[in-house]
């Protein structure tokens, strides 16, 4: 028999890593299965759902620097520049607009876990703000673990790594060696802050077997209805997949 889960409070989780590494497919696969358990899920994106400024800091953005705009694919990439940008102005104004997003981060969070929903879930968080920052730096270390504390920690706070060529492959919008930097940055930031979850570069199917399976490892059981082994706490992937299908 398959477990029924239930909501106490709605959980909360975000999705990060570098650009390519499959956080939209991962992420529509955790609503299906979720859903087809019975629980209400809602997905945010970060930038245009939570961060200040949006458009100001994109139009800036292009009109300083240049570069393309939009959504690289393999078979239309693109050139941009805007993160990987790292002279220090731009260092100095992302400290001042990545402040504010914390706060409004912080605001947005608290107010969405009072909604009746069982699952929240955030494509991108603050993390990868902080991961366009060059951690090797005290200060910069300093900073992004003062951020870290001022906004809310996910229930299952995910980070996707991958292989940097194959993500650029999958969405190509910037140089490799930048994509190198980046995912660097985010497994300085996993050892940084104390609960984030490294998923290491591996199929997707595989992928997604691990996020399903932390997913309903943070949801209680509804009494009564455990898996065939009777252990509420031990509940296979692969089972929920045969709900799935």
């Amino acid at each position: 028999m398959h477990a029924r889960l239930h909501r106490t409070h709605p959980k909360f989780f975000s999705f990060s890593g570098i650009d390519g590494a499959g956080k939209s497919t991962q992420i529509q696969n955790l609503c299906a299965q979720m859903e087809l358990l019975g629980l209400q899920v809602r997905v945010f994106q970060f930038w245009n759902d939570v961060a200040t400024l949006t458009r100001l800091r994109e139009s800036s953005s292009h009109a300083l620097f240049g570069g393309d705009t939009g959504v690289g694919t393999p078979s239309a990439p693109v050139d941009r520049r805007d993160k990987n940008v790292q002279s220090w102005p731009m260092t100095l104004v992302r400290l001042c607009t990545y402040l504010a997003d914390a706060v409004a981060t912080s605001i947005f969070v608290k107010r969405t876990l009072r909604s009746d929903v069982d699952l929240i879930i955030f494509d991108r968080y603050i993390y990868d703000e902080l991961a366009n920052l060059k951690l090797r730096n005290p200060i910069a270390r300093a900073y992004a673990r003062l951020i870290a504390a001022l906004v809310p920690m996910p229930d299952i706070a995910l980070i996707l790594d991958a292989e940097p060529a194959e993500a650029r492959a999958r969405k190509p919008e910037y140089p490799l060696d930048f994509v190198n930097t980046s995912r660097q940055s985010y497994l300085a930031l996993s050892e940084m802050i104390v609960g984030m979850t490294v998923i290491p570069p591996m199929s997707k199917s595989e992928v997604k077997s691990e996020i399903i399976r932390l997913a309903i490892n943070a949801f209680p059981i509804e009494a009564g209805h455990l898996n065939a082994s009777g252990d509420a706490n031990q509940i296979r992937p692969t089972e929920v997949d045969t709900v799935a299908s």
